[in-house]
This record gives C-alpha cells, sequence and structure tokens, in this order.
C-alpha cells in the first residue's frame, strides 16, 4: 500500500478539469496573462517533493489573473489513510478563512443601513458592556478595569474588540488561559450560550487600542444572526455563496459531501505529535463566523475574484465597490498597537482591514507583492490572498493543521510572484 501512495505522490495527481466539474473561472494560457508556464511548473515540483517527503497529503491550487484561471490543479491524497487521489473539488475545513465571509455578511447589512460600523456591540447583546479589562500584575494576578470606550461594530472586524482566543502560542497573557479555543463554543452550545460564556471573560485590551486577535468575528456572525434573524450560514447562502455559485461552501457538510473532505495525517510531521480536524468529525451548534465553515478551492477563488473586482462577479453584485475599498483599507491607525505579524511571522508591513490582513508599504514582508495587497489564511492550512495592483487572486488549500502551514503560505507565495513575468 506504502508503493502505492509514494507513487501516487511523486507522480502528482493532476486530475483533468473536466472530471471533477467546470473550471470555477474562465481559463487562460498563463503566457497570455503574464506568467511563466516554468514558473508554474515550480509549483508541481514543489508540491512534489512535499507530498514524497510525507509532509502534507496533499493540495489543490487556484491561481487567476485578470479573472481568468492559470493554474488549477489537485496534487497527492485526499485521505492519506484511505489513500485517496486529491480530487479538484476536495472540500476544505477553512478556519479563519471563514472570516472574510463572515465580514461580507455584516457589510451588505452596512449597504442597507442595517449595521453601520460605529453601533455599540451591546445595543445587539447587552453583556458586552459590562465586560471589564483584565490587566496583567507583577504577581501574576489580574487586576480588572472598567472600558475606557465601549466596543464598536468597527473593533469586531478588524479584531480590536479586546476578545481573544485561549491557547494561542503568540500570547502569554493570563487572560488568554481564561479563553476557550477557537472551536470550542460552537462545539458545545448555541449562539447565545458563546455570547453567555464569552461576556464572563475579561478583555485582553481596552477596546479599539491593540490589534487582539480572537473571537470579534464570531460575534459580528452572531450580530448578523441578529440583525437578519436567520442563521449565518442561511443569510450567507442567499447573499454571498448561492449568487456567487459557491456550490459547496456550508457550515454544515452533508453526507454527500461528507466523503470529498479533505483530511490530514493523524500525526504533525514536524513534531510526530497527534493532530486532527476536530471539525470533520464534530458538528457544531452554532454557525461560527471566525472559524466554522467549508468550501472548495473553487468556491473560494470566485469568493476572491469577487472581492478583487470591486464586489461584483459574472453580473452578481455581492457589493458596492467603495464598500470592499473601505474593506481592504487599512483600519489600524497610528493610535492602535499593530500585532498582525505576531499572529502571521510573514506579515510585517501589514496592517488590518474588515477581517482581512492588508499590506501597507513595500518591503517588511517575507513574501512578494504589493501595497493594497489583501489576504488571510486558515489554521488547517488553507490560505488566500488577492494583489489588485496585479489583478491576482491565489487561493491554497491543504489539510495541514500543524506549523507547517505557515511554510506553505510563503512558498506559495514566493513561487507565484516568481512565476510572473510582467
Amino acid at each position: 500500500m506504502n508503493k502505492t501512495i509514494a507513487m501516487i505522490a511523486a507522480t502528482i495527481a493532476v486530475v483533468t478539469l473536466g472530471a471533477a466539474r467546470a473550471a470555477p473561472l474562465p481559463e487562460a494560457n498563463p503566457d497570455d496573462v503574464g506568467f511563466s508556464k516554468q514558473g508554474l511548473a515550480r509549483l508541481d515540483n514543489f508540491f512534489a517533493r512535499e507530498i514524497a517527503a510525507k509532509r502534507v497529503p496533499g493540495a489543490v491550487v487556484a491561481i487567476a489573473r485578470d479573472g481568468k484561471l492559470v493554474h488549477y490543479k489537485a496534487y497527492g491524497l485526499l485521505d492519506p489513510a484511505k489513500g485517496t487521489p486529491m480530487p479538484l473539488d476536495a472540500i476544505f475545513a477553512l478556519a479563519s478563512m471563514t472570516k472574510p465571509m463572515a465580514a461580507v455578511a455584516g457589510l451588505t447589512l452596512m449597504e442597507q443601513g442595517r449595521l453601520p460600523l460605529q453601533a455599540k456591540l451591546s445595543e445587539y447583546y447587552p453583556g458586552f458592556a459590562d465586560m471589564k479589562v483584565g490587566v496583567p500584575q507583577a504577581d501574576g494576578s489580574l487586576k480588572l478595569e472598567p472600558q475606557a470606550s465601549p466596543i464598536f461594530i468597527h473593533d469586531l472586524y478588524r479584531h480590536t474588540s479586546g476578545l481573544m482566543y485561549g491557547g494561542r502560542p503568540d500570547s502569554s497573557s493570563p487572560v488568554a488561559r481564561q479563553y476557550p479555543d477557537g472551536i470550542a463554543p460552537a462545539i458545545e452550545g448555541d449562539t447565545q450560550a458563546f455570547i453567555d460564556r464569552i461576556t464572563k471573560l475579561p478583555l485582553a485590551q481596552q477596546p479599539s487600542t491593540a490589534f487582539e486577535y480572537g473571537f470579534s468575528i464570531d460575534v459580528l456572525g452572531a450580530v448578523v444572526e441578529k440583525v437578519s434573524e436567520q442563521k449565518l450560514g442561511d443569510y450567507l447562502a442567499a447573499n454571498v455563496w448561492q449568487p456567487l455559485g459557491m456550490k459547496d461552501a456550508t457550515f454544515h457538510p452533508t453526507e454527500a459531501q461528507r466523503p470529498r473532505l479533505a483530511r490530514p495525517f493523524p500525526n504533525d510531521p514536524l513534531t510526530g505529535k497527534p493532530q486532527a480536524i476536530k471539525l470533520l468529525d464534530t458538528p457544531t451548534k452554532f454557525d461560527c463566523g471566525g472559524a466554522c465553515s467549508f468550501a472548495t478551492v473553487g468556491d473560494y477563488i470566485r469568493f476572491g475574484q469577487m472581492l478583487l473586482n470591486g464586489g461584483e462577479l459574472d453580473g452578481q453584485r455581492i457589493l458596492g465597490p467603495k464598500t470592499v475599498r473601505h474593506m481592504t483599507a487599512n483600519h489600524l491607525g497610528p493610535e492602535i498597537k499593530n500585532n498582525v505579524a505576531n499572529v502571521e511571522p510573514h506579515r510585517g508591513g501589514f496592517g488590518f482591514g474588515l477581517s482581512v490582513a492588508v499590506r501597507t508599504s513595500e518591503g517588511l514582508s517575507s513574501v512578494p507583492g504589493n501595497p493594497g495587497e489583501f489576504t488571510w489564511n486558515g489554521a488547517y492550512g488553507t490560505q488566500f490572498f488577492c494583489d489588485p495592483k496585479e489583478r491576482l487572486v491565489v487561493v491554497v488549500g491543504t489539510a495541514a493543521p500543524g506549523e507547517l502551514r505557515k511554510y506553505y503560505r510563503e512558498q506559495v507565495q514566493d513561487i507565484v510572484y516568481g512565476a510572473m513575468t510582467k
């Protein structure tokens, strides 16, 4: 069996486009849109090496420029335990790549005059008004202080609410120990149970003072539910996923979809410790906007292309171009502590917009790109980035929940920009 797997890995499972389904965007010859075929072949070689070395089971990569696909390939295995080849329409647990979609849901309500950025969060869920800020003391204890200013909806989009995630490697804060990890609340209870649980905790920062990665977008999703009077997934399906033809996007994979879920190795290739993507086999009790959705790479490149197009794709307008421009501008002013590069080590030179990291300067970052690039990733091994100057959108799906995922993010971006000829 192992020999077969090695052969599959080494030869790269490139599924023909017609086999899985029609391509998610029109296709183009790489040379016609400023890409080198030889340059793009480095992606094939890169994943062949990684798969042969048993560092990642498989991957799906989509690259579009000028709205046209120049690369759309599946590599390696969908399920390493069963030896199933990776199909183009593999479904990935998106983790934090759920966040930009939840944000777009919120922004559609903003455009309707139903959810302004300067609204206080406590207008929707009163418990947030009484949350105290936990200030670590020299003896390790926490001093609880009142909020100097309220949490606004704006703070949720840009992670300046003071809410955080538990168990984050980049934070040693004693506050973090009191917080659950990102998906725990969605597995344990409904939206209201999540709000009740989170509002009893201390905030890690005063609102509007620091980028603190955490449950902000989950709370935004709960606000979307309150305003729209629909579950987040139902609202997204009607207003984003169905209009864009994102056929597999969901919070709750069906029995028919389950055989296409991409699965990780049982042990982390770097540490040898057991690893899992819990959401693959554990249903959620509410649609958590921060971490709980699933989709194919083909679905997500349509979402990214819609944003790159200023809110529209194939005649379906999701947001106005001015709203997208506002979403993808940097919202961390000089008065706000920017911790983006602490969460994502290759994100020097990035600020943060409304749920996406935004490149603000040339240089500084460890990956090539241009100011205006907007991007985010998922903890289970997915990534996307859009570069408006290059009219480029890239989406990668892997089931790699360990630290290796950060290595793939950096390498893929290096290879993609290296393959551009103009």
